[in-house]
């Protein structure tokens, strides 16, 4: 992708200038640049002046191109940010955030400052922090949630237990720590055996579905196990859960207003490939993927679920946006998976089409994204 030719010009006076941010060194780098495409078409260019940042997967922020089709998923090619021969820095000087070009053998080059940041990263070194932590030391506002709720987020293991700690209902699981595996895996067989099979090994701090397995019997679990490492060496793996997927969005509220939560919605994969919502499922163009929203679910459980999704917001501190997923049981309990704190953000996502359905279309759910966070107090709050 062309990432070396400046998408940052001069502001123009009264507009809002936006960075966005994306890419980034985890394996959802190709999702992450996704999801900036999406936001790169809808975000309304009359109300704001918008620089797009791509991260290389070796770390180096570059300017990107604002061409919707250099940043978009097709089953043939996954996009990606090249490395270029000109870095962009975000420095905080004078009280302002400048964007800052720095090439070898060249005086650095000011750009201009920056409102606000929309870090549209999936994953490790984006969506667990990182990228949180650094925009707060340099006192700039961004989209989202912050560095403790972006962390307890990522992190499927921290995440269960503060949802245990509010009282909502989590099911059976087991935390895997790369020592416990690498010193005792005998008995780390043994508690997942315990669990009943069929279980799901995960990636402790991965997204959008990598490196995810359904294990049904004992014989899959070293190589699901092995799988599951490649993209981190901290796992957990969760016992089968009977019930249907249902998702809720969430959306902070304005001032002291508690959290907006959307209609709930469900995911239903049609064409019969696929045995759960994986990475093809998700992403690749061409498979069969339908959203009901609302759910069909008697209207005393859907007041529950977004109940729900509002106290597992509220739990892990959350700001911004989040994407609450549960398991629906025949029996009618609701069991939280997990919580999103960066969902997948192009227009045919999850997160966006339930606002869509619950009456808050893209262009003005990206806008009151923005507008939340340029309302932000800076530093602890």
């Amino acid at each position: 992708m062309s990432t070396d030719s400046p998408s940052a010009g001069a502001p123009v006076p009264g507009r809002i200038k936006v960075a966005v941010l994306f890419g980034g060194r985890s394996s959802e780098h190709a999702v992450s640049c996704v999801t900036a495409a999406g936001v790169l078409g809808a975000i309304d260019k009359d109300k704001y002046d918008v620089v797009a940042i791509g991260i290389a997967k070796n770390g180096q922020w570059v300017l990107a191109g604002t061409e919707i089709a250099d940043w978009s998923l097709t089953s043939g090619a996954m996009p990606e940010v090249s490395p270029a021969g000109r870095s962009v820095s975000l420095s905080h000087l004078g009280g302002g955030h400048q964007l800052v070009i720095s090439e070898s053998s060249r005086v650095p080059e000011e750009l201009g400052g920056v409102d606000v940041v929309f870090p549209l990263l999936h994953g490790p070194w984006g969506e667990d922090g990182t990228i949180q932590g650094l925009l707060e030391l340099s006192d700039t506002r961004y989209v989202g949630a912050g560095v403790a709720a972006s962390a307890i987020g990522m992190d499927k293991h921290f995440m269960k237990v503060v949802f245990e700690a509010a009282g909502l209902a989590v099911g059976p699981y087991v935390a895997v720590s790369d020592r416990a595996w690498s010193v005792d895996p005998e008995s780390v067989r043994a508690k997942v055996a315990a669990l009943g099979f069929p279980v799901f090994v995960k990636p402790a701090r991965g997204g959008s579905s990598m490196g995810i397995s359904k294990v049904d019997g004992p014989d899959g679990l070293d190589s699901a196990i092995a799988e599951a490492r490649k993209y981190d060496l901290k796992l957990v793996i969760e016992a089968g859960i009977t019930g249907r997927e249902i998702e809720v969005a969430v959306l902070e509220g304005r001032g002291s207003d508690r959290p907006r939560v959307s209609l709930p919605g469900e995911i239903s994969v049609v064409d019969g490939t696929h045995q759960f919502y994986d990475f093809d499922a998700k992403y690749v163009q061409g498979t069969a993927v339908n959203l009901s929203c609302p759910a069909e679910m008697p209207a005393v459980d859907i007041s529950r679920v977004r109940d729900l999704a509002a106290v597992a917001f509220d739990a892990v501190g959350a700001e911004g946006l989040s994407r609450v997923d549960f398991f629906y049981t025949p029996s009618g309990e609701l069991i939280i998976n997990e919580i999103n704190t960066m969902p997948g953000f192009t227009p045919s996502s999850m997160y966006p089409q339930m606002w869509a359905a619950s009456g808050l279309p893209y262009p003005q759910l990206i806008d009151e994204l923005l507008q939340l966070a340029l309302s932000r107090k800076i530093g602890l709050r």
